[in-house]
């Protein structure tokens, strides 16, 4: 009985790690005014007639704070890289030299700063919704415990609130944080 209710919140602890653990990947694809290959991972690419994600067909690097540059592995496929990015439709214009393509990142304009922070507030809510699901679903298996006695279940609920809180809090943090740096010009 012991042992279920402590498996029962190292379980649930580990869940809420990784609800906090893809906001965290979620927020790096949210562009906060800087070049970072991120911002292309939605891009695939027709490489010999499947869709290949851009990063296995050519080498990503920030030239500047404000420029990516693509060096594909294979000069063929310039133009399909292209198309992907435009078919991605992330707002970038890339332009090629024959031998590479780059991409130069536009400044933020004040109100698509203030949608990303929006969009940022919506997926830490989604976040809070996923921890508060997790705890909901603890508390229910707390209960379905065989031979467990009230006070149990009560400090096994208590924990699992500490818990919770504790992400909850967490996630404010990394919300808060993200939207600073979408914020900084």
């Amino acid at each position: 009985m012991e042992e279920e209710v402590q498996f029962l919140t190292e379980s649930t602890t580990e869940k809420m790690n990784l609800s906090i653990h893809y906001l965290n990947e979620i927020l790096t694809h949210i562009r906060a005014g800087k070049a970072s290959p991120v911002m292309l991972s939605a891009v695939l690419v027709n490489y010999y007639g499947a869709k290949t994600p851009l990063s296995q067909v050519a080498n990503i690097t920030v030239a500047d704070a404000m420029t990516l540059t693509i060096q594909p592995w294979e000069r063929s496929i310039i133009s399909d890289i292209e198309k992907g990015i435009h078919e991605a439709n992330i707002g970038f214009n890339p332009s090629n030299n024959g031998d590479t393509i780059i991409i130069s990142i536009p400044p933020l304009t004040e109100e698509r700063r203030r949608d990303l922070v929006k969009q940022t507030k919506v997926e830490g809510e989604n976040s809070k919704i996923a921890i508060r699901n997790i705890r909901k679903e603890a508390n229910a298996l707390t209960k379905k415990i065989e031979n467990i006695s009230e006070d149990l279940i009560k400090n096994t609920e208590e924990k699992i609130q500490v818990l919770t809180s504790r992400f909850i809090k967490t996630i404010d943090e990394v919300v808060s944080s993200k939207e600073k740096e979408i914020m900084t010009v």
